[in-house]
């Protein structure tokens, strides 16, 4: 069953918070988009709604953990990353308070919102903070594993969410861990490594490519920072080839993050599918990520372009 990831977000905030007394929400006056009024409902005491102040949202946030609390801030990616990065930087990460920021509504797939609110540099800046954990996961359950883990966690985390249902990828159970990635599907030709909703896209084009005689292998990441470098390193070893896929600007984000990894160790090709280096705009999801080239057909394309190479 297909559902999205800001939905599973609020269900397993609420559900966690049954035992830790600890964990709070705030939200930016947009509970019900980004699922925290699931929380509010359960937790009406443990549940502060900050009005449309972004920057003083994270302050506050910063504040209850100096005191002992587990704050969870949620708003839009594009109002949690960019307009309140300065408080992020040095309110919470730069003291490493143990606070949970949640961006609900990135990437291209928030659709009719346009450009303004399309949060396709977030991972890029919050990756670059010193002490931040970046988390995206790719369905409903690791979503839920992952809002888990980051409360456990003792420290700075960046969960990206989104708008759009998708296809839950773990419906036998997730065995998520923070800067672990995962192998869904073997293989040797190449590797395909993917985040977010780009995850189940991946798996579909490597099922189309065992008709072209490519063995591709699929790797979620999950955890853009800290990077598995060693699933990354061992896949460019035994796959001499790699493609990257995210609904992000390529600039900065998994695509970048993997090449970091690979140029230092062991150079190969790594081929980035992504926003490239252009705004987002409105319109349908499944259009826009055609329009960007962000889709199966994208894959299995760029895959046969570098395996004739």
């Amino acid at each position: 069953m297909k559902k999205a990831t800001r939905e599973a977000y609020g269900t397993a905030l609420a559900e966690i918070a049954k035992y830790n007394d600890r964990i709070v929400a705030l939200d930016a006056d947009l509970s019900k988009s980004t699922k925290s009024a699931d929380f509010k409902k359960e937790y009406p005491d443990r549940f502060f709604n900050a009005g449309i102040a972004e920057a003083n949202m994270i302050g506050m946030a910063a504040g209850m953990a100096a005191s002992g609390l587990i704050p969870f801030a949620s708003t839009f990616a594009m109002f949690a990353a960019g307009r309140a990065f300065e408080q992020i930087r040095n309110s919470v990460a730069y003291p490493k308070m143990n606070v949970k920021i949640v961006g609900s509504h990135s990437g291209i797939t928030v659709g009719e919102d346009g450009a303004t609110h399309q949060a396709i540099e977030d991972i890029s800046l919050m990756r670059s903070i010193p002490n931040m954990v970046v988390i995206n996961p790719c369905d409903a359950t690791e979503t839920a594993a992952a809002v888990k883990a980051a409360a456990e966690y003792n420290g700075p985390v960046y969960i990206r969410t989104g708008r759009m249902a998708v296809e839950d990828l773990h419906e036998n159970g997730c065995s998520f861990e923070i800067g672990k990635g995962e192998v869904l599907r073997d293989g040797d030709s190449l590797a395909i490594v993917a985040t977010g909703i780009c995850v189940k896209m991946a798996l579909d084009a490597a099922e189309e490519l065992k008709e072209h005689g490519i063995n591709a292998r699929v790797i979620n990441i999950s955890t853009i920072k800290p990077l598995d470098n060693e699933l990354i390193l061992k896949s460019a070893k035994e796959c001499g080839r790699i493609i990257t896929v995210e609904e992000h600007s390529i600039i900065g984000g998994l695509g970048s993050a993997v090449s970091e990894a690979v140029c230092e160790k062991h150079p190969v090709v790594v081929r980035k599918i992504g926003v490239r280096d252009v705004f987002g705009q409105s319109g349908k999801p499944a259009e826009l990520l055609r329009c960007y080239g962000i889709t199966k057909e994208n894959i299995v394309e760029e895959a046969l372009k570098l395996s004739a190479e």
